[in-house]
């Protein structure tokens, strides 16, 4: 009983703050409580777009009864024909109108359900775990195949040349995504990706691997920079999207490009806070399902800019996910400069020539510069 009168103070809550109905300390208390509480902050921003989306229902209903009554008004006039039902057939015409609307309002009674459900629950108190996970990905399944790959090749070269000495291919252990922020071959991902890592490849849609070096990492950020150095990659045009200096809108969509699996994957949600785990403002809290392998994943809008490296997510809550905000990647490439001038002329593009394409096409230009990353 205790548990379902917190559920009713929560939601109450929720809807006195959306509404403006708090006084200023109470509003005060609870945007504080927000940003400690990435659940509460997540039941608040599904709660604000449920209500936007009831409110749109209404006005929509508002307008067909509008609608309907200019309608037997004029027909009453005689301005209109409009055959006359009587009956039966009066009651069958006004079920076949009313039913789709029916169904309609009683199908986001049940997602609404559901999902404070669902929230209420996130909410509740649960044991002491670890709260963060960090998504990078162990490459079992990949570690499989090269054990086998590794045997046909031996087999063969056992065959050709038993007594010739050859090198041991290398068996990589943990993985997660990059993608391109220069031509020539720089990439940005997650620090904890290649972390302690003695080799590093990164691999193009395709299955293409090159072999790759690390340039630059902040752990404290989560960031690193890696550099494409083998001799078979050819330089590629400049990327199409460009990289944000400023964070995106509360409730905004975005979507992300990863190597959770062995082939590329998509994946969409929103923004739902501008700030990460514990109020952090180095990186900012999305609403989007993520998977181990995700790491390192660019986060991009509508205009197709990107605006986050996707890094974490918590381990107790679904789809809540923790990316670094877009522009600690110029202070990177800052520092990079002021150690090395042969960095002096790669410079960030601040510009998307993709801003005017639908998601489908946004995707088809992106996904070439975003690459699997391999580390033991």
């Amino acid at each position: 009983m205790n548990e379902n009168n917190n559920d009713i103070m929560i939601l109450d809550a929720v809807e006195r703050y959306i509404r403006g109905e708090m006084n200023p300390d109470e509003r005060l208390h609870f945007e504080n409580l927000r940003k400690t509480n990435s659940e509460i902050d997540q039941l608040v921003v599904e709660h604000t777009l449920f209500l936007q989306q009831m409110n749109r229902f209404g006005e929509w209903k508002k307008f067909q009864s509008t609608l309907q009554d200019v309608h037997t008004d004029l027909a009453q006039q005689g301005k209109i024909y409009a055959d006359k039902l009587k009956g039966k057939a009066k009651l069958v015409y006004f079920w076949n109108r009313s039913k789709r609307v029916t169904a309609i309002a009683a199908s986001i009674a049940g997602i609404t359900a559901l999902t404070i459900s669902a929230l209420i629950w996130s909410i509740s108190p649960k044991n002491n775990v670890q709260q963060l996970q960090a998504l990078s990905r162990d490459l079992r399944e990949m570690k499989k195949e090269q054990q086998y790959q590794k045997s046909v090749v031996t087999n063969l070269q056992d065959q050709i040349a038993p007594t010739q000495s050859r090198p041991t291919p290398k068996v990589y252990k943990s993985g997660g995504t990059g993608f391109i922020i220069d031509g020539k071959g720089l990439l940005v991902t997650n620090a904890h990706v290649v972390k302690n890592a003695q080799n590093i490849a990164v691999q193009n849609r395709n299955g293409v691997n090159y072999s790759a070096a690390l340039v630059y990492s902040d752990t404290e950020k989560d960031l690193a920079i890696l550099r494409i150095d083998d001799p078979n990659f050819k330089p590629m045009p400049p990327p199409p999207y460009a990289i944000s200096k400023s964070p995106t809108d509360l409730a905004e969509p975005i979507y992300t490009l990863g190597y959770p699996r062995d082939e590329i994957v998509y994946g969409q949600g929103y923004l739902s806070a501008k700030t990460g785990y514990n109020g952090d403002t180095l990186s900012c809290q999305l609403s989007i399902l993520a998977n181990p392998g995700n790491s390192g994943g660019p986060v991009l809008n509508q205009s197709g800019e990107v605006v986050g490296i996707l890094s974490t997510r918590e381990a107790e809550s679904v789809g809540v996910v923790f990316a670094l905000q877009s522009k600690h990647i110029y202070k990177a490439l800052n520092d990079m400069k002021a150690k090395d001038s042969s960095y002096q002329r790669v410079r960030l593009s601040s510009k998307s020539s993709i801003s005017y394409l639908d998601r489908t096409l946004q995707v088809k230009k992106i996904e070439d510069y975003v690459f699997m990353v391999k580390a033991n």
